[in-house]
């Protein structure tokens, strides 16, 4: 349970994140996540990170229970950690491979949002959830994924988009059968890595300086909207009443 990392081939390494029973991931949880990724894109060994998750899903966003436990405390640790977590995939000085399946709600967003390219099972879903759940953000990463217009309209909705859908939008390389995800995966990440390393950290900065937006800024812009929410106890009105339409 965590976040781990490994190395199932020369120049690979494997980050991934366990949180039962959905991948409701916890303040110190994203704080792990962004360390775990950094460190692997420090390595001078890694040529490309794949970033996985055990489950149910891939992940499910924060942990809206522990914010509830613990308050503005809590809040705080996950807005922050999630920043990082974002940042560090984006900023991760290797190509980053998400490998996606189920559901990526959330936090999952800003994850394979910011990463460089997306493998995803038939079963995957994408969607933000925030406005059901009293929070604002990653529309930033949202809005990598697809067309402007339906990312207004996930975002308004709270409806999730299919594996299959984000592919013929251009953001989703390859669409696989669940049984084989990491096998895909780690075929793109193989052929990444077998290109030269420093060359490959050479193009991620390349590529990352010609973005025309600032994904760290664009995303800490949507976070102050959470924060004036929380404080004027709308969220907590909101979420107060998360779960309660399935009891």
């Amino acid at each position: 349970m965590g976040v781990s990392t490994s190395s199932p081939e020369k120049g690979i390494s494997l980050v991934t994140v366990d949180y039962p029973p959905v991948n409701a991931v916890p303040a110190a949880g994203w704080s792990a996540l962004a360390g775990a990724v950094r460190s692997a894109g420090r390595d001078p060994r890694v040529r490309c990170v794949v970033l996985t998750a055990a489950g149910r899903g891939f992940n499910a966003g924060v942990d809206i229970k522990e914010i509830q436990t613990r308050g503005q405390e809590a809040l705080i640790g996950a807005n922050r950690g999630c920043a990082e977590a974002f940042a560090a995939v984006y900023e991760c000085e290797t190509p980053v491979v998400a490998a996606v399946h189920g559901f990526c709600l959330g936090g999952g967003i800003g994850l394979v949002g910011n990463a460089d390219a997306i493998v995803a099972s038939e079963d995957a879903v994408f969607g933000l959830p925030e406005l059901d759940r009293g929070a604002l953000g990653a529309a930033t990463h949202l809005a990598r994924l697809v067309p402007q217009h339906l990312m207004r309209a996930l975002y308004y909705t709270s409806r999730t988009a299919s594996a299959a859908e984000l592919h013929a939008h251009g953001s989703v390389w390859r669409v696989v059968p669940r049984a084989e995800l990491r096998a895909a995966a780690l075929e793109l990440a193989r052929e990444i890595a077998a290109k030269d390393g420093e060359l490959l950290r050479m193009a991620k900065a390349a590529i990352n300086g010609i973005d025309p937006v600032d994904v760290r800024r664009s995303y800490r812009f949507e976070q102050g909207f959470t924060f004036e929410a929380n404080l004027s106890g709308l969220a907590d009105r909101v979420r107060d009443t998360f779960g309660k339409e399935d009891a």
